[in-house]
């Protein structure tokens, strides 16, 4: 008698060549965005920061990694669109973990267009801040800030709007995660203090802490989707 052959197309969620692991696509785009998480402060922090002589992490804005002139611009310029495209697999992989729920799909949704946004950042470079402070900003600062900005509004929105989909705990969690980005956000915005060409001690610090809240939402988030996809699995391959 001849042995059925499981044909890949028996089985529309799965990679190819990933049936024995039973990595499913959902799964695999999920985990895009703990890779992102993971990623972002090695590629910044540990890499970038090394390239640039004399950069400060406690008192300098991220984006100056990436600022014009800087040693390190060439490196972000070209790993940046991989961190948007990882941004833009993971809402997709929010969305197909929905079940049904309009508002992680919304969350979803939103994840991707902020993905999809990050490309904006390749046309807008802050300048070196001695450049902003004698006066020599240009409209790619301008559209820099509006970018800052609309971050912010993307962040605040698709996680609010997913933690509906959740219980009072991870709402709670959510809820903190929105303020802590948003209030250090604002405080490391000194915009006043770089055009005046005044120190800025603590800036990066206060960055970082905000960036940090959300990093470690988006690896939250998909941890415990991919565990909800997990179970759901086991509950349809045990007999009833």
């Amino acid at each position: 008698m001849a042995t059925p052959v499981n044909h890949p197309s028996q089985h529309p969620g799965r990679l190819p060549g990933a049936r024995t692991a039973g990595i499913t696509s959902s799964q695999a785009l999920l985990a895009c965005g703990i890779l992102y998480a993971l990623l972002y402060p090695i590629v910044n922090d540990v890499i970038a920061a090394t390239m640039y002589d004399g950069y400060s992490r406690m008192s300098q804005a991220v984006s100056e990694l990436s600022a014009v002139g800087a040693p390190s611009r060439a490196f972000l310029t070209a790993t940046g669109p991989l961190f948007n495209m990882s941004l833009i697999a993971f809402g997709v992989g929010i969305w197909a973990s929905a079940e049904g729920k309009r508002s992680i799909r919304i969350a979803g949704a939103l994840v991707v267009a902020h993905g999809a946004m990050g490309f904006l950042w390749l046309f807008a470079p802050m300048s070196d801040r001695d450049v902003i402070a004698a006066g020599g900003a240009t409209s790619a600062d301008s559209m820099h800030l509006v970018l800052s900005a609309a971050t912010g509004l993307f962040v605040a929105a698709y996680v609010a709007t997913l933690a509906v989909g959740f219980g009072w705990l991870f709402r709670l969690y959510s809820v903190l995660t929105i303020a802590t980005a948003l209030v250090f956000g604002m405080l490391s915005g000194q915009v006043q203090q770089v055009e005046a060409g005044e120190p800025t001690p603590y800036m990066g610090l206060l960055e970082r802490i905000g960036i940090g809240a959300w990093l470690l939402w988006l690896a939250v988030v998909g941890i415990i989707l991919l565990r909800a996809g997990q179970t759901t699995q086991e509950s349809a391959r045990t007999p009833r």
